[in-house]
């Protein structure tokens, strides 16, 4: 509870107590002032004091508010011709409480007999029945009903606008406590799908490294232990065999470390992508060509790694399943794009087949891909080769240069890279 809220409760108990203190200061001002009086008249006032304290304690709190209202003024109207205190003090019980429990018009009813009842009682009774008394009186009873209404009009505006508040604030209360449940919310999405992330870039590395590695390596150990007549071949394979371990190795510890892969550190992409080819055609004996067209520039190392990544998975399905002849890559430089075309001459496959249960090789590349916000379409047909296409924004990597000018004065230039490069 707020310090406001102590008040307004604190405050609407000294309201509850105004009519009896009122009540019981007109009567003791009575006692002390009104020396002419007998006890007998006396004792009528105190009873009529009496009785207009039970009626407010008991009327007030009933539902016959306009009753009550009426038997209050009565009693005020009574109490005053019999002292003018009451109509000073407890008079004003009268009209608040007019204003409080009626509504509409006949608030100011119940104000203008109050009124009435007090202005008669500073006269000293009803006006004389003339033009001059009579508008007197009238003035006196209307300048009352006035200020009551108007300073009742605006405390009625001020509890209003404080009850809005109040509902403004709770709606706000609300509101932060939802927020923070959808905020709490939001971190554990996030977590999950960073970990989800984390996964899915861990398979792939995993797939795009250790898999393939070891596949080559199963290859080439295969391939020495059927040239046992032949030395020169079997030592051949051997070799390779420990190259791609050692290279799997390399890469896994790459792969654990976000790091990039291992020919993108000392070479272009262009120029890495020509090596990896090359590595691939001595392995598989097959013939690849790397082409490369467009004005070659540096670029976000998310989007180089794709597109290698992308160029490993291709050659490695051609080696597994095309038993192709020929295999020619193009890497593409556009304004906007950068795009990379693995075409072979193989035995080609079903598209419908792969689409309904492909193996991990294509999906692997299609997230890799569309992780960019770029795309990935593949072409093939049983005995028409395949070709496979994956094109990604080309987002510029983030080249610090400092440059002296004439005057000595030295300024940086930087490409700048947004962070959401490779989010869904």
């Amino acid at each position: 509870m707020t310090r406001l809220d102590r008040w307004e409760r604190h405050l609407q108990r000294y309201m509850s107590a105004v009519p009896y203190l009122l009540l019981a200061v007109s009567t003791a001002l009575y006692l002390l002032t009104e020396q002419g009086d007998g006890w007998g008249e006396r004792l009528v006032t105190l009873g009529l004091a009496a009785l207009a304290a039970a009626w407010t304690g008991l009327m007030s709190r009933g539902q016959m508010k306009a009753l009550y209202v009426t038997g209050l003024i009565v009693l005020i109207a009574v109490l005053s011709l019999r002292s003018v205190w009451f109509a000073s003090f407890f008079g004003f019980v009268g009209h608040l409480h007019s204003w409080q429990y009626l509504q509409g018009r006949w608030r100011f009813a119940g104000v203008s007999a109050t009124a009435a009842a007090t202005v008669a009682a500073y006269s000293g009774g009803l006006p004389e029945p003339t033009p001059a008394g009579i508008l007197t009186f009238s003035f006196f009873t209307a300048t009352i009903v006035a200020l009551v209404g108007l300073f009742s009009f605006v405390g009625e505006i001020t509890a209003e606008r404080s009850a809005e508040r109040k509902k403004m604030v709770t709606r706000l209360e609300e509101a932060m406590r939802e927020n923070a449940g959808l905020h709490a919310q939001l971190l554990v999405q996030a977590r999950e799908a960073g970990v989800m992330d984390e996964r899915q870039r861990m398979a792939g590395e995993i797939h795009d490294t250790l898999a393939q590695g070891l596949t080559g390596i199963i290859t080439q150990l295969q391939a020495a232990t059927q040239a046992k007549d032949d030395e020169s071949a079997r030592e051949r394979h051997i070799g390779h065999a420990v190259r791609l371990a050692k290279e799997g190795l390399s890469e896994a510890r790459r792969s654990i470390h976000a790091v990039g892969p291992g020919p993108l550190e000392s070479a272009p992409l262009p120029d890495a992508l020509a090596e990896v080819a090359a590595e691939w055609s001595a392995l598989n004996s097959v013939a690849a060509e790397v082409h490369t067209t467009g004005t070659v520039r540096p670029m976000h190392p998310e989007v180089e790694e794709t597109l290698l990544r992308t160029a490993q998975e291709a050659l490695a399905n051609v080696a597994k399943h095309a038993g192709a002849g020929r295999v020619g890559l193009t890497l593409s430089y556009m304004e906007d794009v950068v795009a990379l075309d693995v075409r072979d001459d193989g035995a080609g496959f079903d598209l419908d087949r792969v689409r309904e249960g492909g193996g991990y090789g294509l999906t692997s590349m299609r997230r890799r891909v569309t992780r960019l916000a770029g795309a990935l379409e593949i072409e093939s047909e049983p005995g028409a080769g395949t070709a496979i296409s994956a094109s990604v924004p080309a987002v510029p990597r983030e080249v610090p240069r400092t440059e002296t000018s004439e005057a000595g004065e030295v300024s940086r230039a930087e490409i700048p890279v947004t962070n959401e490069v490779g989010r869904d």
